[in-house]
């Protein structure tokens, strides 16, 4: 649907984080690395030479917000949907109406899909001759990385920006904002804060400003005033509004495979801190502790080995005492495994022996049998010479000289 950018009649029941959104760069908050002076995103937004463009970054960090400036600022027509309500369906009259448009009166459409991520294939198959053509300058926004979530094709014809979680000082003046602002924001209720309590909003809000604002205004409007009319804001107030800590996790999406891989660097580093609070990254999110269980199985293997063969044993043993006990009492058996697994030496040389040996059967085909290998169950193979000449290592002590590769590979060596 067609948008008006920004509604001066915005309805006062909007939600805080709509009614304080920025209208234009001045007001933006964050992002200098995108749009501070001089830079990339915003030299595109002043000179009006937008390629179509995908905004990728964690909740509340400005990607729609962005994209509604992007808009007002050129001059095209703005275009906005979520990729989770519409399909191609809608989609084809948006380029009918598009083409129609750029025909008539010249001006071009901006396409604005939000969540671009839950298309699927065909659906944004659908939308890429049209970017091609030049018909929508597209601009998706989406959580997760486009890389695995967006065909390549499209991609291609996109230039992608990052957008980062904010910082808590960005957060911190956001919150200001709101409680300054007479028309948009807080700024006629009598409220009394202290500097702590800003500090603390700023760090639970996880660089989320959509959060950090949803967080105040419901604080402020469950809070009865006292007989002075004054609204007092508390740690405990804030606390009680967020309910629980935002955590950053999707345990399908890409902050899943960031934090298990930070988890499995910091115990192939021997760093068992790290290594407890990425743990805890992942359980306080609500990641299914078997899958992590697993994960410290692999690494027993992988990157402890022979250099101690019972970490293996430690994490078998923790993976079926999660199983009996389930969360949130297995949180601490899988915080004695990982400092276990932190703790160990380290051997990765059966993980790149098995890499050399993995190449080898794949490039040398089906290798076969060395005859002395050979079982010989029947009399014709024995008669073909099965088993002939194989020296029972018992009967050399063990000392015998033998080989036991196939024959191209004689002599291979593996393991150091």
């Amino acid at each position: 649907m067609a948008m008006d950018l920004f509604d001066s009649k915005l309805s006062a029941n909007a939600p805080l984080a709509d009614r304080l959104r920025p209208r234009n760069l001045e007001e933006f908050v964050g992002q200098n690395d995108l749009v501070g002076k001089g830079k990339l995103l915003r030299r595109l937004m002043e000179s009006d030479q937008l390629p179509s463009l995908v905004f990728w970054g964690p909740p509340g960090t400005g990607k729609t917000t962005l994209a509604k400036i992007v808009a007002g600022m050129s001059g095209s027509f703005f275009v906005s949907f979520s990729a989770v309500s519409c399909g191609v369906k809608e989609l084809k009259k948006i380029i009918g109406e598009a083409q129609e448009r750029l025909k008539f009166s010249g001006q071009r459409t901006i396409l604005f899909i939000d969540e671009i991520h839950r298309w699927n294939k065909s659906q944004q198959d659908a939308l890429l001759p049209h970017v091609e053509s030049g018909i929508v300058i597209l601009i998706g926004a989406t959580t997760e990385n486009p890389s695995f979530e967006i065909n390549s094709a499209l991609l291609s014809r996109s230039r992608v920006f990052i957008l980062e979680q904010l910082a808590p000082a960005d957060i911190k003046a956001i919150i200001l904002k709101a409680l300054a602002d007479k028309d948009r924001g807080l700024g006629n209720y009598k409220i009394a804060y202290g500097d702590e309590v800003l500090e603390y909003l700023s760090l639970l809000a996880n660089g989320d400003a959509r959060t950090a604002l949803n967080v105040l205004e419901l604080a402020v409007t469950a809070t009865k005033p006292g007989k002075s009319g004054i609204i007092k804001l508390d740690k405990n107030k804030i606390k009680d509004s967020l309910q629980r800590n935002a955590h950053l996790y999707d345990k399908s999406g890409e902050q899943h495979y960031n934090i298990i891989s930070a988890l499995h660097k910091s115990l192939r580093g021997s760093d068992a801190d790290a290594a407890l609070y990425w743990l805890a990254r992942m359980l306080e999110a609500g990641e299914d502790p078997l899958y992590i269980a697993r994960r410290l199985i692999r690494f027993a293997s992988e990157d402890v080995g022979l250099a101690n063969s019972r970490a293996l044993e430690q994490a078998v043993a923790g993976y079926t005492a999660c199983h009996y006990l389930g969360m949130p009492e297995c949180n601490v058996i899988l915080a004695q495994v990982a400092v276990y697994l932190a703790k160990c030496k380290k051997s990765n040389d059966l993980y790149e022996a098995y890499l050399k040996v993995q190449l080898d059967v794949k490039e040398t085909a089906d290798e076969p049998v060395p005859i002395h290998l050979r079982n010989a169950p029947t009399k014709l193979m024995r008669e073909l010479g099965y088993g002939k000449d194989y020296k029972y290592s018992p009967d050399f002590a063990y000392q015998e000289e033998q080989e036991y590769l196939p024959e191209k590979l004689k002599g291979k060596k593996y393991l150091k």
